[in-house]
């Protein structure tokens, strides 16, 4: 009897510690969500990330959902580099202008300010015919909003995610 006790006990005992070891789901969502805030500020602190838009808002207000994953803008310490579409009011656009904001330039005058739940970057960047002032609001998850200014177009924003940029492989 006394060996059955033992021997019940040790099993208890020996259930409950592995248990104990195993992680529950929120202690690997919070795992998950702590490593990608992680690469996030690793983006951030490095200055070299792509904005994928996603959505954008002119400045009507109106929504508009974006179809292909093809509208970037490649930011780096040293160069930017912008196709986004554009729609809203231009003011010294001219006709034959493809509408969208395409350009590239060395960015200036880059200001990080560190929050409680985001990091927010502002930027000018001189293209070949306007000047953009660049606001992104990037939160830890990835999520980021864009707010585009410049001397001819109307202020518009976008809505979308960063990532690091994809490393070619030359032979």
């Amino acid at each position: 009897m006394k060996t059955r006790l033992c021997v019940f006990l040790f099993l208890i005992v020996f259930n409950f510690s592995a248990s104990a070891q195993e992680k529950t789901k929120k202690e690997l969502k919070q795992e998950r969500e702590l490593k990608k805030q992680n690469e996030i500020k690793a983006l951030i602190d490095s200055r070299n990330f792509v904005f994928e838009a996603q959505k954008l808002t002119p400045q009507s207000g109106r929504l508009i959902q974006l179809d292909y994953n093809t509208y970037f803008l490649k930011f780096k310490a040293d160069s930017a580099t912008c196709d986004l579409p554009f729609f809203g009011r231009g003011y010294n656009v001219g006709y034959n202008s493809d509408g969208g904001i395409k350009f590239e330039g060395k960015p200036e005058n880059i200001k990080v300010e560190n929050k409680k739940n985001n990091t927010i970057i502002k930027a000018t960047v001189r293209g070949a015919s306007d000047v953009y002032d660049l606001t992104f609001s990037i939160f830890y998850n990835g999520n980021t909003t864009l707010s585009v200014s410049s001397n001819n177009r109307g202020p518009i924003s976008y809505d979308g995610v960063i990532y690091a940029p994809k490393v070619s492989v030359s032979k």
